[in-house]
């Protein structure tokens, strides 16, 4: 990914990209809950600060860089996602974007 792909994922507002990240988790069988599950482990954010998050249209970059913590265990997500390796990413926005996908794929 090139720094102008990498800029543009940063100032996309976490609220966009959600509905898809829960229709994704339905065709697989899964539930929004799972989703939200999945997004409080990597972050540490909670349901309130989720319902914040997307009511302010919070980008990527925040989402990421104001999380209370990520989780210590994320490195453990690897594999290949949109033809990347995901443990191999060195931007780290991207890569933390990546291990929110990572999961749900």
């Amino acid at each position: 990914m090139n720094n102008s792909n990498n800029e543009r994922v940063y100032k996309m507002s976490f609220a966009g990209v959600y509905p898809h990240y829960i229709t994704k988790a339905e065709k697989k069988g899964r539930t929004k809950e799972e989703v939200h599950e999945i997004i409080f482990w990597l972050t540490g954010y909670d349901q309130k600060d989720l319902e914040r998050i997307l009511n302010d249209k919070t980008s990527f970059e925040a989402f990421f860089n104001e999380a209370p913590q990520i989780h210590p265990n994320v490195t453990k997500i690897t594999g290949v996602i949109c033809g990347h390796r995901v443990e191999d990413i060195e931007d780290p926005i991207i890569q933390k974007v990546r291990y929110l996908d990572k999961p749900l794929d």
